[in-house]
């Protein structure tokens, strides 16, 4: 046996030993406990900075269903994108005559959002159509059977609006039912369907909504009516979701937003084969238009909401605009 192992230690030795080693363990422990603390800080940090916005429905007695969850910070993950986007549209300010543009865009899967000029503010135009929208399938969830009660569209109404996107409308002396109404509006952007849609609104459901979304409350009479990029979406973010309408309504929705015959936007940059549900809006003056769109993209398992809005002196140079940030949004995420 080796006579080493055989030699007994003196007890200064033995002393000596365990002094070192437990101010070599004080001082490991002491240095990890110190990272370990500093990690420990910076989730902190970062938690209280990108907490979870919540928001609930109110005004039942028991329950209070889910609106959206967002955090509170853009997904890192939409970083590109959003560099991507910005330069489009720096780009068609400086060569196209655009005045500016705001994108929001939420992406599903991560349950990611960024956007570009989220402060800008713009008159939606036909895109106050979905609110209306939603609030007339909402006033059927009280009333079955309402979408088949019919109108008698015996008067033009006078819409002042000079619109460059012209498709389908009602005629003079014919009776609709409220589910043809809406079909009308929605798909063709009817102005017509839409003033005989208001006629017959209640008000009180309207401005419910915009509570409930908790967005400033619209005055019915009032020409212009002013929102944000990430403002607006929350009336596609709540058909998509289903959390305002029940779910055969807010399907409904949805499948007839995807028959709005519009195509010189959103949809020039996705395939044809993408499913979307959308809708388009102008306003604006003739010095100065606006043309916005907002569209849910159904890209394979997934989907992502799309919303840009837009201001400039060509509708067409607007349009692809709109078009070329779909692009940009749809390769990015389709890779």
């Amino acid at each position: 046996m080796n006579p080493i192992l055989l030699k007994k230690t003196s007890l200064p030795y033995t002393l000596g030993f365990v002094f070192l080693a437990s101010v070599a363990t004080f001082l490991v422990t002491t240095h990890f406990s110190d990272k370990e603390a500093n990690k420990i800080l910076e989730l902190k940090q970062t938690s209280d900075a990108c907490v979870s916005n919540i928001e609930r429905l109110e005004g039942y007695p028991f329950v209070k269903p889910l609106l959206f969850v967002d955090d509170v910070c853009e997904g890192d993950g939409l970083a590109t994108i959003k560099q991507n986007v910005t330069s489009v549209i720096e780009n068609y300010k400086a060569y196209k005559g655009v005045t500016t543009a705001s994108v929001y865009l939420k992406e599903y899967e991560r349950n990611e959002w960024m956007a570009v000029n989220e402060d800008e503010k713009f008159e939606p135009g036909s895109l106050f159509k979905v609110p209306i929208l939603i609030a007339y399938l909402k006033m059927s969830e009280e009333a079955p059977g309402l979408l088949d009660k019919k109108l008698l569209f015996n008067q033009n109404f006078n819409i002042d609006k000079i619109v460059a996107f012209k498709s389908k409308s009602i005629q003079i002396g014919t009776t609709y039912t409220i589910r043809e109404l809406l079909r009308y509006m929605i798909e063709y952007s009817d102005n017509n369907a839409t003033a005989l849609l208001n006629n017959n609104l209640k008000s009180d459901v309207l401005l419910k909504l915009f509570k409930d979304l908790d967005l400033k409350l619209p005055n019915i009479s009032a020409k212009q009516y002013f929102f944000t990029v990430k403002q607006y979406s929350l009336f596609m973010r709540a058909v998509y979701n289903a959390s305002y309408l029940n779910i055969d309504n807010s399907e409904y929705a949805a499948e007839l937003l995807s028959k709005c015959n519009f195509n010189d936007g959103i949809r020039k940059g996705v395939p044809a084969s993408v499913k979307i549900a959308h809708k388009f809006g102008e306003s604006g003056t003739p010095s100065e238009k606006q043309l916005h769109e907002t569209a849910i993209v159904y890209l394979k398992d997934k989907a992502y909401l799309l919303t840009v809005m837009t201001k400039g002196k060509d509708n067409v140079a607007l349009s692809n605009l709109i078009g070329e940030i779909s692009g940009v949004v749809y390769k990015e995420l389709n890779n």
